[in-house]
């Protein structure tokens, strides 16, 4: 029989899910291969994460730009991924996905040709993979999306969060 909580236990969902959320204790964040910053920064019960991108280990699993080499939904998926890069970083930060009361906002930024105009498109892969994890009520943040040029290692989808943990 199945408790109540862990019907709306994060980790739970997450196991069940089947996710592949990456473990950065062991192998360390990898977003220190592109400068000098470290992984988050907690702020009283506030948790600021770094850029995270859609990588897994040393690879970029998505390169290339929105309206040229890439299409809306290879965007989506990049940003699916780039979400369970997100949710290993909460890990590390604070220790389990359970400690997450909400998540406050996201900045998205999506390498695109000029013309491109479905970045927000792209942007919900993050947050659809929030609100399965983490239910509506505190999956569901505020979120800007931002058409760029280019970022590090020719990913094509960055994203910066904020979120609300317990103490």
């Amino acid at each position: 029989m199945t408790s109540p909580e862990h019907l709306t236990s994060p980790e739970h969902l997450a196991l069940h899910m089947g996710l592949d959320i990456p473990d950065f204790d062991p192998t360390g964040y990898y977003g220190a291969d592109y400068g000098t910053m470290k992984p988050f920064h907690r702020v009283g019960s506030l948790l600021f994460l770094s850029g995270h991108v859609a990588q897994i280990g040393t690879e970029i699993t998505h390169k290339g730009r929105l309206g040229a080499s890439l299409t809306t939904d290879q965007g989506y998926a990049a940003a699916r991924r780039t979400g369970l890069n997100v949710l290993g970083g909460i890990r590390q930060a604070v220790g389990s996905l359970d400690r997450v009361k909400s998540i406050v906002r996201t900045l998205n930024f999506v390498v695109c040709t000029p013309e491109y105009e479905e970045v927000h498109h792209v942007s919900s892969g993050l947050s659809d993979l929030f609100v399965e994890v983490f239910g509506r009520e505190r999956g569901l943040g505020g979120r800007a999306t931002i058409g760029v040029q280019a970022l590090a290692g020719g990913v094509c989808f960055e994203t910066w969060a904020t979120v609300e943990v317990a103490e």
